[in-house]
């Protein structure tokens, strides 16, 4: 099955009201990962007054925690988690450590603050599609580089190596379910002149953007 996720790590931070949010997105891939994640958030924010967090740790939604870390029940973990439900994101953990400024923002207020944070820092994050890819080894003549670059430009693939020796010898990783496709118009684009060789299968991040 193919799911989305954020890949890396993002930040964002705001001041609402003098306390301030400071929110982290992370691609995890076990509960694990996440716990690690957010132990190492703690310890970097130690004079933090809350750091709450909710996550999705598998690829199946099967993994779901939060935590309000003593704010209000209800008004900071669940609110974190629901975003990155509604954003169909798995495989992802977001924190929100806060620094209280002095005034008390109520329920509906923290409920806020806490949501927006966490869907602005998981905006400003990059997402990919993990989906099963076919790693497919490409050979073509020199005088059939510069067209192959293009054609690997122009479609949904990711070069993994390029290899220069009596033919230039591309890797790429095409998702399996276009990957009849992409070798027969491949091929065809070349004039019958590309050599294919498909290797391992595995999941791969596809950049949402070049999905095509």
């Amino acid at each position: 099955m193919a799911y989305l996720s954020v890949t890396g790590e993002c930040a964002a931070e705001k001041i609402i009201e003098k306390s301030r949010f400071l929110a982290y997105a992370a691609h995890v891939e076990s509960e694990t990962e996440a716990k690690d994640f957010l132990a190492r958030l703690r310890g970097e924010h130690p004079l933090a007054t809350h750091v709450c967090y909710g996550y999705v740790s598998d690829k199946l939604g099967n993994e779901q925690r939060f935590s309000d870390d003593n704010e209000p029940q209800g008004t900071a973990g669940m609110p974190i988690l629901n975003v990155i439900k509604a954003q169909k994101l798995y495989e992802t953990a977001v924190a929100v450590v806060r620094y209280f400024g002095g005034i008390k923002l109520g329920a509906g207020g923290l409920t806020r603050a806490y949501s927006s944070s966490a869907a602005e820092v998981i905006a400003s994050s990059k997402k990919c599609l993990f989906d099963t890819c076919v790693e497919i080894a490409i050979a073509v003549d020199y005088a059939q580089i510069n067209a192959a670059t293009r054609f690997f430009e122009e479609n949904a693939c990711e070069i993994l190596s390029r290899n220069f020796g009596e033919s230039a010898e591309f890797i790429a990783a095409v998702r399996e379910c276009c990957a009849a496709e992409f070798q027969a118009r491949l091929n065809d684009y070349l004039n019958g002149k590309a050599r294919f060789a498909e290797l391992t299968r595995r999941y791969f991040p596809f950049p949402v953007e070049s999905i095509k």
